[in-house]
């Protein structure tokens, strides 16, 4: 995995450090949310465990995102990032970088999708801001994971330049050890294919 250098990392910070962040969060404390909201770990990070070749991606933003890298860091007890912390901790997606597809405020997601029904031309250039975005983050040999239907239904188009996952998303009815059982089938998944690709 190539290294992700320091200037690198400020420019993504400065260009999308509102709209994205990485998939590292503190250690889960007595509750299964503390801690969600802590960032102080981009303030002086380990750039090393920070991989942009994964990218996690979600559907949109419900608000706008008041600090650098707090996209799914939220200091809001309602909300249900805490599950991705748990699903993901010791595999091969901590440190993934984290998007969402649809750059647009919408707390309800059914109206964001009756918007994008309805505005194809829009859709067409999120996907178009998203490549900017892989692009800009360095991303080498890109595996994309899709939270959920919805943005992995707006992702297919670009299936034929990327590998592009799915997983339940972690807004939804399901448990903890329901989500993380999801990303472990997928890291062996990903890891098997790998494999038989090197031996053709």
């Amino acid at each position: 995995m190539p290294s992700l250098t320091l200037e690198a990392y400020n420019k993504i910070k400065e260009k999308y450090g509102y709209t994205s962040s990485w998939a590292v969060w503190s250690e889960q404390n007595i509750h299964s949310k503390s801690g969600m909201d802590d960032i102080s770990f981009f303030e002086n990070p380990n750039i090393s465990i920070l991989n942009p070749n994964i990218i996690l991606v979600g559907l949109n933003i419900s608000e706008k995102i008041e600090r650098i890298f707090g996209n799914f860091h939220p200091d809001k007890k309602s909300a249900q990032d805490y599950k991705t912390r748990y699903a993901i901790h010791n595999t091969m997606f901590w440190g993934a970088y984290m998007t969402d597809i649809i750059k647009k405020e919408e707390k309800i997601s059914g109206n964001l999708m009756k918007y994008l029904s309805a505005n194809k031309e829009f859709v067409k250039e999120n996907l178009r801001l998203f490549e900017q975005e892989i692009i800009d983050i360095g991303s080498q040999n890109t595996i994309i994971v899709a939270f959920g239907n919805d943005s992995y239904n707006i992702l297919k188009p670009l299936g034929e330049k990327y590998k592009i996952y799915k997983v339940p998303h972690y807004s939804g009815f399901i448990s903890l050890d329901y989500l993380r059982m999801k990303f472990t089938e997928l890291e062996i998944n990903i890891k098997s294919s790998s494999q038989r690709e090197e031996h053709i």
